[in-house]
């Protein structure tokens, strides 16, 4: 007899296992899984936006210092003043000048042309840090105003240079390319309007 319950139990317990796989089966008959290869991923208005937005995009600076001096002759004495100038040359790329159409897909591949690098800010000496080394005679705010424009003229020979501007565009490449890695796209190629 305890066989004979026991039987109907297991019974009752496989019925019900039966049962609850049927109506598992039956709830879940609708649903499917396929795997589809993934879709090429594309950049929309909204980040193309976002990345206009950046405004200047700095990707090399330049620090320098010059020692700029004037002499004015005098018929009984000479005249000098001697300053030290700082600046920092910053050059990059000014986001608000891309044209149309500047970022473009090619198959997989997701091509960049940005505006050419330039200086993105013509003050770039440091007033504050501008010391007078030597002076001699009365000078007006004029001739410290010749004087000033003569350091600008002399840290843009030599800070933009051929090879600082080449420097900056291969680091614009590398931070742009970064950019959109990180974003999602494996192929980018970055180049220059006046490249």
């Amino acid at each position: 007899m305890i066989r004979t319950i026991k039987r109907i139990g297991i019974c009752l317990i496989l019925l019900a296992f039966l049962a609850f796989g049927g109506w598992v089966f039956w709830m879940n008959k609708d649903n499917e899984v396929a795997v589809e290869p993934q879709r090429q991923v594309e950049l929309s208005p909204t980040q193309v936006r976002s990345i206009e937005a950046i405004g200047q995009w700095e990707f090399l600076a330049v620090s320098d210092e010059e020692l700029v001096d004037t002499i004015r002759k005098g018929f009984f004495s000479d005249d000098q003043l001697t300053r030290i100038y700082y600046g920092t040359l910053r050059l990059g790329v000014d986001m608000s000048r891309v044209q149309e159409g500047w970022v473009t897909m090619r198959g997989d591949t997701i091509v960049c042309t940005l505006p050419p690098v330039q200086l993105l800010d013509k003050n770039f000496i440091d007033e504050a840090r501008t010391r007078s080394f030597y002076e001699s005679g009365k000078w007006s705010n004029a001739d410290r105003e010749a004087l000033y424009l003569k350091a600008c003229d002399m840290m843009r020979r030599r800070c933009l240079t051929a090879q600082n501007m080449n420097t900056a565009r291969d680091n614009g490449r590398t931070q742009f390319r970064h950019l959109l890695q990180t974003m999602g796209f494996d192929k980018v190629v970055v180049k220059y309007e006046d490249n």
